[in-house]
């Protein structure tokens, strides 16, 4: 294995300022293209406003108590995951070909199979290879995700840090699965952004992972995913995250899919005080094929909301989006899918679903399935179902010796089994099926 350590430097406070991003910025040694890219990318934060609930995607979104001030923004720290107490679910019984830690927003540890290096595939912290890979980040990186979308992508864009590039190279098939485990301490900052790039004819897996140091910790989470997938390319990419419960959570997520391409996409949200979502997945040449798992449990007062689109550009392509929250406590999700078809994307087969199962009289779940179609050859179909747990099943199982706690769980466990069944990686299964039952009180 070759390995690559960050060096720490001096704690310090970096407020989401002037001052603080021109301090921020001078600690990083990247090309001139990105340091004037985020140069932009912060004025475009400063000229515009957070949304409103005047804008679709937010009108159920209630950001009151979201204050900027509040946090600084990354800087390295002391601490490792050890010390600092932060899980890794998916690395358990699993050899990776690159494996990378970061840590309040900082790359603490980085390493690369020297079979996969050698090969051509690059793995590692994004702004460091901004510079080792120049022309490579420039032609990918903002591609899928516009910097000017809004006030919280333009702020991400201005002041990434603990990024994670993927590059395979043409017809390279990546064996073993890249890992990445994202930890945050107690009021910290997170705003790393994922960068994968499958050229054609390659295939890659790779596992992601974000917890916080405590299920009660505080912080902030300002994350990017762009996926490229080139003509004949495979990817599985998989996002379990688990916040501590004080943290807000704004990600922006788009994948391109080529001709012939696919992409299995696999969701768990758990944690965060609040999660504000987008991920839009467009299939861009013919024969792209998308299948998207979501899994979300909720508790306490927590609120995720995940707004998904499924843009079929070409014609004869599949998706497949399909999501499924339990509810516990005054907690809530929100889910607002969109199949959109453009004129010449005859022979589509767009599905999406969203079900949901309420484990509690004050929870709610909204969900909005939709279709834009501009198409007049194509098959798609959608919808949603919201329900309580059936009172019978659990007396069934309590008449059988089991506690009404685990009676509950394996309801719910059975609710979660038809993604668990579309999900290919067999540790991947265990740790997203162990995480929902961690989360699994009992049901009153």
């Amino acid at each position: 294995m070759t390995a690559t350590e960050t060096p720490h430097s001096e704690n310090l406070s970096l407020p989401f300022d002037d001052a603080g991003f021109e301090q921020f910025q001078s600690k990083l040694q990247e090309p001139e293209w990105l340091t004037q890219s985020r140069k932009t990318s912060w004025q475009d934060f400063q000229c515009s406003e957070w949304p409103t609930r005047k804008e679709e995607d937010w009108m159920r979104s209630d950001l009151r108590g979201f204050k900027l001030e509040r946090y600084d923004l990354p800087y390295s720290t002391l601490a490792d995951f050890g010390t600092a107490g932060i899980p890794c679910w998916l690395a358990e019984g699993v050899d990776f070909a690159g494996s990378m830690q970061i840590l309040d927003g900082v790359t603490i540890q980085e390493t690369v199979n020297e079979a996969a290096a050698a090969q051509g595939v690059v793995f590692g912290d994004l702004s460091r290879l901004s510079s080792e890979h120049s022309e490579l980040v420039q032609a990918h990186l903002h591609q899928t995700v516009a910097a000017d979308q809004n006030r919280f992508a333009a702020l991400h864009a201005a002041t990434w840090s603990g990024g994670q590039l993927l590059y395979v190279p043409k017809g390279v098939c990546l064996d073993q699965p890249v890992h990445v485990a994202v930890g945050m301490t107690d009021g910290r900052v997170d705003t790393g952004h994922t960068l994968i790039v499958v050229e054609d004819g390659a295939e890659a897996t790779f596992l992601y992972e974000s917890n916080s140091s405590s299920a009660e910790a505080a912080g902030l989470h300002l994350g990017g995913v762009e996926i490229i997938v080139k003509p004949g390319g495979h990817l599985r990419y998989v996002n379990l995250q688990d916040w501590g419960r004080k943290v807000w959570h704004f990600a922006h997520q788009r994948a391109s899919v080529d001709r012939d391409a696919t992409l299995q996409w696999t969701i768990a949200a758990i944690g965060s005080r609040f999660s504000q979502v987008g991920q839009k997945v467009s299939l861009v040449g013919e024969g792209a094929y998308s299948q998207v798992n979501g899994v979300m449990f909720t508790q306490e007062k927590q609120q995720l909301t995940y707004n998904t689109v499924q843009h079929h550009h070409a014609a004869h392509c599949r998706s497949d989006f399909l999501y499924k929250s339990a509810l516990q406590d005054k907690s809530r999700t929100v889910w607002r899918g969109m199949i959109a078809v453009d004129p010449g994307a005859q022979k589509t087969d767009g599905y999406q679903r969203n079900d949901n199962l309420l484990l509690s009289d004050q929870s709610r779940a909204d969900s909005i399935p939709g279709l834009e179609i501009l198409a007049d050859d194509v098959r798609c179909t959608h919808g949603s179902t919201s329900g309580k747990v059936d009172e019978e099943l659990i007396f069934y199982a309590q008449s059988r010796g089991f506690t009404r706690k685990e009676a509950v769980r394996m309801i719910v466990t059975g609710f979660f089994q038809q993604i668990f069944d579309r999900i290919t990686i067999e540790s991947v299964r265990e740790a997203l099926g162990l995480s929902i039952a961690r989360q699994v009180r009992e049901y009153s």
